[in-house]
């Protein structure tokens, strides 16, 4: 028969500490010593035997050399409070750096405004967006608390959005929605009303080929008269595009982005009846009866 040899073996472990146990019981918890009787080994796990019949598995890289089936080993289990104290601060300095940087600074509510408005467009315009360190994951636009198709792809390229085929004189309410990983924040809603047939202040009219300077001279007076605006090139504001030819950037880029081109003569009879006219007569090519199509809400182009 194999004769049995005593061997101390000493770890140490870690415990978070209960609030439920006494302070008595705590201490007497610190430092302990099991008897132990060695079943089998292996080179992975060792199998252990309490006096009491009980069996537990053990690290075999942590039995002292030469101990096999029927030693005898003493396992002492010490508390040790100072490394458990040193993780304990560790972890809240790391909840506090995380408050810091994430917790203090949350996103902020977007502001938005209306930029401009027709007879049936609006557009609304937005402050760049605060996020400080939260992600943005979509921006949706609301029209009488409707959302309005799908979210804005790229956000962070363009702080505007066009609204078209509007009723005239009409008042709508519109306010975006952006959700963030530090959760969902909606802007100010802003309320407006779109103008009415007689009110031509909407009009923003840019300009393709004209046939001499003289004429575009004169379109740009009307544009005045009006109350209007005329730019140089086209954009997400330009209502119309006035030429006599076709061809040339801005001619391009508005049947790119589906603006009413027209003749000068649509402007002049603008003036004349002192209202908005219809388009159509006067556009400088026909389209087919398939093509003319209301544009969906996009949003702005940079």
């Amino acid at each position: 028969m194999m004769t049995a040899t005593s061997e101390d073996i000493h770890t140490s472990a870690s415990a978070i500490p209960n609030p439920a146990l006494g302070s008595s019981t705590r201490a007497s918890k610190q430092n302990s010593s099991i008897r132990f009787t060695v079943g089998k080994v292996d080179a992975g796990m060792t199998i252990l035997l309490t006096e009491d019949h009980h069996l537990i598995e053990f690290p075999s890289l942590l039995l002292p050399k030469g101990v096999t089936a029927g030693s005898v080993v003493n396992i002492s289990v010490n508390r040790d409070l100072e490394e458990e104290k040193h993780r304990l601060d560790e972890f809240w300095s790391l909840q506090d750096e995380i408050l810091d940087q994430f917790g203090k600074n949350p996103p902020k509510s977007p502001t938005l405004r209306v930029q401009s408005l027709t007879q049936s467009t609006c557009i609304l315009e937005w402050d760049s967006l605060v996020l400080n360190q939260a992600s943005l994951r979509s921006l949706d636009v609301y029209k009488n608390g409707v959302k309005q198709g799908h979210s804005i792809a790229n956000p962070f390229h363009t702080n505007q959005y066009k609204l078209q085929g509007l009723e005239i004189n009409h008042e709508y309410s519109f306010y975006i929605e952006i959700k963030t990983s530090a959760g969902t924040l909606r802007s100010n809603e802003v309320k407006a009303r779109t103008h009415t047939l007689e009110n031509l202040t909407g009009t923003n009219i840019c300009f393709g080929v004209f046939e001499s300077d003289a004429a575009l001279e004169e379109c740009k007076s009307l544009i005045v008269e009006i109350g209007g605006k005329w730019t140089e090139e086209v954009g997400i504001e330009t209502t119309h595009l006035l030429c006599h030819v076709q061809g040339g950037y801005n001619y391009e880029a508005a049947l790119h982005q589906s603006i009413p081109i027209v003749k000068p003569e649509w402007l002049k009879a603008c003036v004349e009846h002192k209202k908005l006219q219809a388009a159509l007569p006067y556009y400088l090519v026909q389209p087919s009866s398939n093509a003319i199509s209301s544009s969906a809400d996009t949003p702005a182009r940079e």
